[in-house]
């Protein structure tokens, strides 16, 4: 049976980060007994600026955007109704504050290393959409962390000495250098890019035709 490698490039606090993978994972359950799926998550930083302590969403979105906070709110419920119809809980989007993601990116890796990156990464998304928690905070991290299964000790080690931050840094410049701007990013076999949260039918034929290649 075919393998096919899919690089995700995004960010835990992308809300269509989110969706792209809801979207994705439908796409490979209908592709399933047809090929085989290697997922790897890589870092981007839509906030990386690491100082105060963030911005209430709809104002700083409204500021980026030029929008109203209605607009933007409107946009928000928009997203809100894709992801429930997905199954994901993003019932306190509209709550959550902007928060730098680094050291969220770093446990990523370290979970990577333990066979538990995407169960890492659905954790972060589910605090952050669904609870509106801080997670640029240890403890909520580690909470993060615990709720995988994995050993919250060890990821408290991780955060507190910096492992793992040499390792975000340079995966982020490498798929910037590759032409990723925007997030989500799916990289097929690494050769074939595609960008945004595309529905699963859109998935499915562009994973057969790469897996044919």
């Amino acid at each position: 049976m075919t393998t096919l490698k899919i690089d995700i490039v995004s960010d835990i606090a992308c809300p269509w980060c989110a969706i792209g993978y809801a979207r994705l994972s439908r796409a490979m359950e209908e592709l399933e007994g047809e090929m085989d799926f290697d997922i790897e998550w890589h870092a981007f930083e839509l906030n990386p600026d690491k100082s105060g302590q963030g911005q209430p969403i709809i104002e700083a979105l409204s500021q980026k955007y030029g929008r109203s906070p209605e607009e933007m709110e409107a946009a928000q419920a928009d997203m809100i109704r894709i992801a429930t119809e997905l199954g994901l809980n993003f019932g306190k989007m509209q709550e959550r504050y902007t928060h730098n993601t680094f050291d969220g990116h770093r446990l990523v890796k370290w979970a990577g290393e333990q066979g538990r990156q995407t169960d890492m990464k659905m954790a972060l998304f589910d605090a952050y959409f669904g609870h509106a928690e801080n997670i640029a905070d240890h403890d909520v991290l580690i909470r993060c962390v615990e709720s995988t299964g994995l050993d919250g000790n060890d990821a408290r080690e991780v955060l507190e000495s910096g492992q793992y931050g040499e390792a975000v840094r340079e995966d982020e410049t490498r798929w910037q250098n590759a032409g990723v701007s925007a997030v989500p990013a799916f990289i097929l076999n690494g050769k074939y890019m595609i960008p945004g949260a595309q529905e699963p039918d859109t998935l499915v034929q562009a994973l057969r035709k790469v897996a044919a290649a």
